[in-house]
């Protein structure tokens, strides 16, 4: 057997990376075992939302906006840019760039915090040994006081559109796209679809999105939903709900024919590239030995308790592999959770208060309860709406589609969800967020100064709004 470890952490994504560092900054002897490796078979750090998702994504969003905006949204401030152009392969090399330089500068902090790198698939076995196996098929032993289990998750793939090189894709293959194309088909209506038909639809691509689900963004609110689909729509996102992709043919190496089903009948569609976006699952497979003491649930899902606590004693899972959101930030803070248990102090982690946000423009954000989930759950409440058309920074910045809209308790008046459409959507959402956290009531956000002009007025003039007292429109009068 080689080294011990006060730690061993199975993979470096934004969960796994975040628990090592925080274990090995709070004194204990941390290692982080990684399988994916580069073409020098050197580690890759990161994980997936590094390497292949959150990060990559962003990147290209902004750089087709920045492109868009120069084009079709520059005239109304008075700046002629003439003819635009875009340079697709630079963009995706500026994407790799961005990628590079924060993957190496996660092995940075590692060296900087002492964590040891391992390099390999890790698999969980008896009494928390941890096997590591190289890719030469090299297996090492390690034993550790602790084990956190981060392997991440993986696409879900359907049997109808089975991925074919450069034609049909996942998330990883819809990044690295290198000419524009003229048609483009996503599968699925979910944070990556609306995200990479984005970035298509800005750069002139006939965008079509299959939905199979009959109503669209079921998890937002309503009226982020609404206006989601309002706002899409007028970008030229063809979204059809209640489409069920049933088959797909190459059509001489060239194009994809897409079957499909809807309310209609069966339909057919052809496009240069497919899309399948379809949600994730956890990535399991190999991870445990039959008696490492923990259990899956029927979905692959790593059984855990509120902390993240397996039922192997000493043992911990987090982030997509077990239950919740699969966003970074959720597995970073279950991450440091989890270290700070290890390390005898108090960990914490709010489930209640998880951002989501979707990248499009406007952007999508939103915290706690729905107005759906209040009305199920029997719970009274108030709210309050704002339009940032109403906001002078917001017209300042031409950027004035959506709205902030706060939900409080109608007897206690705490907040209990905060949701928004909006250009700076994702920033403000922290505003709401911290709001939740401290458990504000709406009048606590009344109470706040907000500075002048800023867009995040419009977060204090919902709350304002929630009691008929919003003083830059005219409030509904209470029946």
């Amino acid at each position: 057997m080689s080294d011990k470890f006060d730690v061993i952490v199975i993979g470096a994504g934004p969960g796994g990376y975040v628990a090592a560092i925080r274990a090995a900054q709070l004194g204990l002897k941390t290692a982080c075992v990684e399988k994916w490796v580069d073409n020098k078979g050197s580690a890759v750090l990161g994980g997936t939302c590094l390497n292949v998702g959150c990060i990559p994504s962003k990147a290209l969003l902004e750089t087709t906006y920045k492109y868009h905006e120069a084009k079709a949204g520059l005239n109304v401030h008075g700046i002629s840019t003439g003819d635009v152009t875009m340079n697709v392969e630079q963009m995706v090399a500026r994407k790799d760039k961005i990628v590079g330089n924060l993957t190496a500068g996660i092995g940075g902090l590692f060296k900087a915090n002492g964590v040891t790198v391992l390099q390999g698939m890790g698999k969980l076995l008896a009494g928390k040994q941890v096997e590591v196996t190289a890719a030469d098929g090299t297996a090492t032993v390690y034993a550790a006081d602790n084990v956190v289990l981060a392997s991440g998750s993986v696409p879900v793939n359907i049997p109808p559109a089975p991925l074919a090189d450069n034609l049909i894709l996942d998330n990883a293959g819809a990044l690295d796209i290198t000419e524009t194309p003229k048609r483009l088909g996503v599968i699925g209506a979910g944070v990556i679809g609306l995200e990479m038909g984005s970035v298509w639809a800005r750069l002139g691509t006939e965008v079509t999105v299959l939905e199979a689900m009959d109503e669209f963004l079921a998890a937002a609110d309503k009226d982020v939903a609404k206006e989601a689909a309002k706002l899409f729509k007028k970008q030229k996102l063809d979204i059809k709900l209640g489409a069920r992709c049933t088959g797909t043919e190459i059509i001489d190496g060239k194009e994809v024919l897409v079957k499909y089903t809807d309310s209609e009948g069966e339909k057919e569609l052809v496009v240069d590239k497919l899309i399948v976006a379809v949600g994730r699952k956890p990535q399991t497979n190999g991870l445990l030995a039959a008696d490492s003491g923990v259990k899956l649930d029927e979905r692959g899902f790593i059984f855990v308790d509120d902390h993240c606590r397996t039922e192997a004693p000493g043992v911990y899972a987090i982030g997509d592999s077990v239950r919740g959101p699969m966003l970074a930030h959720k597995a970073s803070e279950e991450g440091i959770m989890v270290a700070d248990m290890i390390a005898g102090k108090h960990g914490h982690m709010n489930y209640d208060v998880i951002p989501n946000i979707i990248y499009t423009h406007p952007e999508l954000a939103w915290v706690g309860k729905t107005e759906q989930e209040l009305k199920a759950e029997g719970v009274k409440y108030k709210a309050g709406k704002f339009p940032f058309a109403a906001t002078g920074r917001a017209m300042a910045a031409n950027d004035t589609d959506g709205f902030v809209k706060v939900l409080a308790d109608e007897e206690t008046d705490r907040i209990v969800g905060i949701h928004m459409v909006g250009g700076q959507a994702s920033e403000l959402i922290g505003q709401a967020v911290i709001a939740m956290e401290f458990c504000a009531s709406a009048e606590d956000l009344q109470m706040t100064i907000f500075a002048h002009p800023t867009v995040s007025e419009a977060l204090h003039e919902a709350a304002l709004a929630v009691d008929g007292h919003a003083i830059h429109m005219a409030n509904r009068k209470k029946r």
